[in-house]
């Protein structure tokens, strides 16, 4: 049996998340829902909220992962912790044992729409409300493709011609779709700090300004210098490893960095790698980058390639005086396999950051 946290019971919330991230911003939709409460209302107790961890298996994502359950369980949550991915029959045993809160929940949350096991466990609930929290800059692809009617695809494989195992799965990916579609019987809410500016008929926006976060940590002491923020763009294929390498060396050359904040996806050698040629210090975070630039210390500029955090840190560090600066992804770093609509994609990360001072260059004098 997998080793599971939590009740077993019904409850009136279930929120799946596969990410520290997802987990985070599950965090900060509960947080914002008990701000709006009305006063006498009920609390944690009378509206449970239960968290399904459905644990990948590499080790860094587990140990986030594992962080911020101690976090959730400290305001209050159920955390269940399923070893959905440990062998063959591994996600037979926890849809199994999921089924019955899924087909009772009066609320579902996910993290990533376009997960298959998600996918898989929306065909079984009837809940009138679903609640999408932010996966990262996939919210934005997943809002309009919504609106567009499309399938659900990742932005870093649209383009590319679908699979044997892509076939096999489309009619639950539609069912999947369609359930996340509003209709007279069930509401859609998406919950991002994205900027998204338009969304399907019937879908709730709600702005996450990381009020949770701010609540719970810091102030951060803010050191003289820069932080580098690693992305995983060459572990997707999107961009060519030796590019990405010199253009790290370049920034980092550039604005004086000093630590280097790796993603949890980067591979071991190739920060091994980046270590020794570039002389960063490798820092591998053990919370969502949001919280540890929030506890401190970091550096006064925080540079960042288009990622999810040049929309998320403005807001986690407002009032610290921190800048977050990002620099595009030249079109020559990308490989021959990327999605044609990788640069575009990339471009729009770029462009809608708000509160990010935006670099037109890895070169350095070229801001």
């Amino acid at each position: 049996m997998s080793p599971r946290v939590g009740p077993t019971g019904p409850t009136s919330t279930l929120a799946f998340v596969e990410s520290p991230v997802q987990l985070l911003n599950v965090l900060e939709w509960a947080h914002t829902r008990a701000d709006t409460r009305a006063p006498g209302a009920a609390g944690p107790a009378g509206d449970p909220l239960t968290l399904v961890v459905l644990s990948p298996t590499d080790p860094m994502t587990r140990g986030q992962l594992r962080r911020m359950a101690e976090l959730a369980r400290g305001e209050g949550h159920e955390v269940r912790w399923e070893e959905a991915r440990g062998g063959v029959t591994a996600p037979f045993r926890t849809i199994g044992g999921l089924a019955p809160l899924l087909r009772e929940a009066a609320r579902i949350v996910i993290g990533d729409p376009f997960s298959r096991y998600v996918q898989l466990l929306l065909t079984i609930t009837r809940a009138p409300d679903l609640v999408v929290v932010d996966d990262g800059t996939a919210t934005m692809e997943f809002v309009a493709q919504l609106a567009r009617g499309e399938r659900l695809v990742r932005w870093h494989r649209r383009g590319s011609r679908p699979g044997p195992r892509d076939l096999l799965f489309a009619p639950v990916s539609g069912a999947a779709r369609r359930r996340l579609t509003p209709s007279g019987r069930r509401g859609v809410e998406v919950f991002s700090a994205m900027p998204i500016d338009a969304a399907p008929d019937g879908v709730r926006l709600t702005v996450n300004d990381f009020a949770w976060t701010r609540a719970r940590f810091g102030p951060p002491r803010v050191a003289r210098g820069a932080d580098l923020v690693g992305t995983s763009l060459v572990e997707t294929g999107v961009v060519d490893p030796d590019r990405y390498l010199e253009a790290v060396r370049s920034l980092a050359r550039a604005h004086g960095a000093a630590r280097y904040f790796a993603h949890r996806r980067e591979s071991s050698e190739k920060l091994h790698r980046l270590a020794v040629e570039t002389g960063l210090e490798v820092v591998r975070p053990d919370l969502p980058l949001e919280l540890i630039a929030r506890r401190g210390p970091i550096g006064r500029t925080i540079l960042s390639f288009p990622s999810t955090v040049v929309h998320t840190l403005p807001l986690a560090l407002t009032g610290t005086g921190v800048r977050v600066a990002v620099c595009d992804i030249d079109p020559t770093w990308l490989t021959d396999t990327a999605s044609p609509r990788a640069e575009g994609f990339l471009a729009g990360v770029t462009g809608t950051a708000r509160d990010a001072h935006r670099l037109r260059s890895a070169t350095p004098g070229t801001a």
